[in-house]
């Protein structure tokens, strides 16, 4: 999922490029180059984000668990971890519900083509299942979400 992510980022480059270099011909651009950007920042964002997770890579602020002493900061971290998979389980069962919504109905974004909703709203549940099975190891395993350490550390 992080690979495709990837590649819907270097997808996004080349359709700004496309679009912008057409305006700037006299040229329209095509309706689908627009739409396919606004559809795969949406992919984008979903199918990385469990892999955010994972490397801790999503944005969390250190400040209150550098000033905690180790066991403290491990309730805190778990805690945290916990609610972010509460959230993250509803998110998705919620996301489910839409998708299987769209499929029932028959919903299609109608724009530049007619392309199937579920096919926007399958990666709510998918991505956000993830992230709570991603968040869970935070919770359950032996790593804590937070470090501990406050600043920046690259």
């Amino acid at each position: 999922m992080a690979f495709v992510a990837g590649a819907t980022l270097v997808w996004l480059m080349v359709s700004v490029i496309l679009s912008v270099a057409m305006r700037n011909a006299g040229i329209q651009p095509f309706a689908w180059l627009f739409t396919s950007a606004e559809y795969g920042i949406l992919y984008m964002t979903m199918l990385g984000a469990p892999w955010l997770v994972r490397e801790k890579g999503h944005v969390h602020i250190e400040l209150v668990t550098a000033a905690l002493p180790d066991g403290a900061r491990a309730v805190v971290s778990r805690t945290v971890a916990f609610a972010c998979v509460v959230v993250s389980a509803i998110l998705a069962w919620k996301g489910a519900e839409l998708m299987l919504t769209n499929i029932e109905r028959a919903d299609y974004d109608v724009r530049a083509y007619y392309y199937p909703r579920w096919l926007l709203t399958v990666t709510f549940p998918l991505c956000f299942g993830m992230m709570a099975f991603e968040f869970s190891r935070f919770v359950f395993g032996e790593k804590l979400m937070h470090s501990g350490e406050a600043g920046i550390h690259e």
